[in-house]
């Protein structure tokens, strides 16, 4: 097979599954009626593992523009999801912290997120989950400098 197609075929086959598993992500938070979207519960997800971050590291983390962070933010903020807090070294400066209502959401949410994640690699050894990460982040590496997103 001619390295050309094989090119062609990863990335058809990557923008594909990255599309199913959105739409598959969505219709579980659609059948499970969370008060939040796939997009809001990633910000949450970072939140609880890193603590409180600024605005702009969770941009960075996600690879979301910064219209589209603050969009989010605001709309969990309206939620009593997350909150901002006032940087005290930094005048006009805040930083996202999740609240406890958030932090219980995140918990309600997360048992079905793995079981996703869970089945999405079913059948797959981890020899071949570990060769498909190494793979995808070589990928991005070659992909990033090749990309500006406003952070």
């Amino acid at each position: 097979m001619p390295q050309s197609f094989l090119n062609k075929k990863v990335l058809i086959t990557l923008t594909v599954t990255g599309l199913v598993a959105k739409i598959a992500q969505l219709q579980m938070f659609a059948r499970n009626n969370f008060e939040i979207t796939p997009e809001q519960y990633v910000i949450l997800a970072v939140l609880v593992e890193n603590g409180e971050l600024y605005q702009r590291q969770i941009a960075e983390i996600t690879y979301k523009d910064r219209p589209n962070i603050t969009r989010l933010i605001n709309i969990l903020e309206e939620k009593g999801l997350v909150k901002r807090v006032e940087d005290v070294q930094k005048r006009k400066v805040f930083k996202i912290v999740i609240t406890e209502k958030g932090k219980e959401i995140h918990r309600k949410i997360k048992p079905y997120m793995l079981e996703l994640h869970n089945s999405a690699v079913n059948g797959i050894t981890k020899e071949e989950l570990e060769a498909c990460i190494n793979t995808l982040c070589k990928m991005l590496d070659n992909l990033e400098p090749k990309t500006k997103i406003q952070t």
